[in-house]
């Protein structure tokens, strides 16, 4: 058997999730991809899924589809249907939890089933910031990232010994071809600017690399340390709205 590494992304053909399998796919990985929507880019080592893993027989079919068993999944995949303010229906609501958390743990059980998780393998579970702080109107999207984060921990203690479960909480990463991010944006940002999908890939493969043997259950925060600096009236240039 090859020992090519085996991933799986879910939501790899855009943003976070394309650099991702980018990412591993340059490291010389096999990634297999399930997503919506089909990447915007190929590789000879790139499968792609096509489907909804909201959807139950999709997740199903999906890893009847798998050839070889898994060295590290990415359960990258969410939603935002907003909140309250704005209506979300009890539907809606549903959906984005089926996408956010009920997907990987569903992913997850079947690799297990399947004895498809490779040993020593690594899940990582990308969550948000917004795990533990709040806009208005974000309750669907923010519910799901605060259970991706409980279920890191959880998966974590119920598969000692099979895999190691890390959880990364992004902070601002700009996905999109914006102009230069203005110096207030900045200032957000003790790191001194705005985040890149490339800041987390790089983590990602870190925490599926042997030199993070030792890390399981844990959340890493990779935010620019935005979330850790505390505004004031008169900071960096912030005042009241009159």
């Amino acid at each position: 058997m090859s020992n090519t590494k085996h991933i799986i992304i879910t939501g790899g053909s855009n943003g976070i999730g394309r650099c991702v399998a980018e990412t591993f796919l340059r490291s010389g990985s096999s990634v297999s991809v399930i997503d919506i929507a089909e990447p915007p880019y190929s590789h000879e080592c790139l499968q792609f899924f096509r489907g909804d893993i909201g959807d139950k027989n999709t997740l199903e079919n999906f890893v009847k589809s798998l050839d070889r068993p898994v060295n590290c999944l990415i359960n990258n995949a969410c939603v935002s249907r907003r909140g309250i303010l704005s209506g979300c229906s009890y539907e809606d609501f549903e959906y984005v939890q089926r996408v956010g958390v009920t997907a990987p743990y569903y992913l997850t059980s079947l690799l297990l089933k399947n004895n498809l998780l490779a040993p020593n393998a690594s899940i990582i579970n990308i969550a948000s910031t917004r795990a533990f702080q709040s806009q208005p109107d974000t309750e669907a999207y923010t519910s799901a990232k605060g259970g991706i984060v409980a279920l890191t921990h959880s998966l974590a203690v119920s598969l000692s010994g099979k895999a190691r479960v890390n959880c990364i909480s992004p902070g601002w990463i700009e996905t999109l071809e914006l102009p230069e991010h203005s110096a207030q944006d900045k200032r957000q940002h003790p790191a001194a600017r705005v985040g890149t999908p490339a800041d987390i890939a790089e983590m990602v493969l870190f925490l599926c690399s042997d030199k993070a043997g030792f890390a399981t259950g844990e959340n890493f925060t990779i935010d620019g340390g935005m979330s850790k600096l505390m505004i004031y009236h008169g900071d960096n240039g912030w005042g009241l709205e009159h």
